[in-house]
């Protein structure tokens, strides 16, 4: 079993979810006590959300690539992101530690065309949504079309994440808010919708909504038991 390198507390509430996912899938696989080789390093958020809101991107990767350098000498053989808007810097973290990321955007639009859609609806945080790093990846490389919400929905979708979710609170009009924003999407035409923000599963599940739903936290984590048991 190789070793799984966590790169978490972004935040530590998706966190956790990847942690119980991946043992719980480790251990349906392989029975009895089995469980997964785990390192994990946990960032101080309020400095990363800092980093992000102010443009400083490279410093972000600085200190993720420090990390990621830190749990490659305790024996990590590869690298998980546990986040989706941090993917922005993922190169550099691979460039800074040596070790491989597992692209979370890959691992979602691996299951997207396994189910035969094309065209996705994403929801994520302003970043994720607009900047090239992610859309433009699920376009180029994996041949996906995608929606995302009107400018006016952007911004609550990544108030939504920054204000409430990411601070452990799931309001009931928050949710009421997103599940129009995705039938819009619907609307729009996409087949399916990406949840694009590791804390968003907090928010909607598959038993909401008419369409199919890729909660990319669960299918980062499932990836990750694939490849920690090649």
């Amino acid at each position: 079993m190789k070793t799984i390198g966590l790169l978490g507390g972004m935040s530590w509430q998706s966190t956790v979810h990847y942690y119980r996912i991946i043992n719980e899938e480790v251990a349906a696989r392989l029975g009895g006590l089995h469980s997964a080789k785990i390192l994990l390093s946990s960032i101080e958020f309020a400095e990363m959300e800092e980093l992000q809101h102010s443009g400083r991107w490279q410093e972000a990767g600085d200190i993720l690539g420090r990390e990621a350098a830190g749990l490659r000498k305790a024996g990590a053989d590869f690298l998980v992101i546990c986040t989706n808007t941090m993917h922005k810097v993922a190169g550099q973290v691979e460039e800074a530690s040596g070790l491989p990321v597992l692209h979370i955007a890959d691992a979602t639009a691996g299951a997207i065309k396994r189910a035969g859609k094309t065209k996705i609806g994403l929801l994520g945080t302003r970043y994720t949504m607009e900047q090239d790093f992610y859309r433009t990846r699920l376009i180029e490389k994996h041949g996906l079309q995608v929606f995302i919400p009107a400018p006016a929905d952007r911004e609550m979708v990544n108030r939504v994440i920054y204000d409430e979710l990411c601070r452990g609170i799931v309001r009931p009009e928050s949710k009421r808010e997103y599940l129009r924003v995705m039938r819009q999407l619907a609307d729009d035409g996409a087949e399916g919708i990406i949840l694009g923000c590791t804390e968003i599963e907090m928010l909607v599940s598959a038993a909401d909504f008419h369409l199919p739903l890729y909660p990319t936290t669960y299918l980062h984590a499932i990836a990750a038991v694939d490849r920690a048991l090649e």
